[in-house]
C-alpha cells in the first residue's frame, strides 16, 4: 500500500490545517491508521490513531482537544485536522498503516508509511 499525505503548509499560532491522507489501495480499511511527526532534529513521534471502525481511536497528550483523527473507508482516505496550533507543533507529519486493526502508539506496530507533509506553525 502506497500512503500520499497532503495538507501541510505554514499557518499562524492558533490557526488550523487539515490533513489529508491517500492509500493506493482499499486493504486500509481493515487497518488502523496512524499519524507520527517529526521535528526537527527530534525523532519521529505519535500524534494519533484510528481503529479500522473508526470506533477507538487514541491521541498523544500534547494534542488531546486540538487535533481530530478520522477516516473514510469507502474513500480509503485518513483525515488530521489540526486545532489552535502551536509553534511546537511544527513538524513533518506522516501517515502510516497499522499492523493491527486498532491504531497502536508504539513506531514498530506500522508499515507502509507516507512521505510526509510539512506543518509550519509560525509564532
Amino acid at each position: 500500500v502506497q500512503l500520499q499525505a497532503s495538507g501541510g503548509g505554514l499557518v499562524q499560532a492558533g490557526g488550523s490545517l487539515r490533513l489529508s491522507c491517500a492509500a493506493s489501495r482499499r486493504t486500509v480499511s481493515n487497518n488502523g491508521m496512524g499519524w507520527f511527526r517529526q521535528a526537527p532534529g527530534k525523532e519521529r513521534e505519535f500524534v494519533a490513531a484510528i481503529s479500522w471502525r473508526a470506533d477507538s481511536t487514541v491521541y498523544t497528550d500534547s494534542v488531546k482537544g486540538r487535533f481530530t483523527i478520522s477516516r473514510d473507508n469507502a474513500k480509503n482516505m485518513v483525515f488530521l485536522q489540526l486545532n489552535r496550533l502551536k509553534p511546537e507543533d511544527t513538524a513533518v507529519y506522516y501517515c502510516a498503516q497499522s499492523i493491527f486493526s486498532y491504531g497502536s502508539r508504539r513506531h514498530s506496530d506500522y508499515r507502509s508509511w507516507g512521505q510526509g507533509t510539512l506543518v509550519t506553525v509560525s509564532s
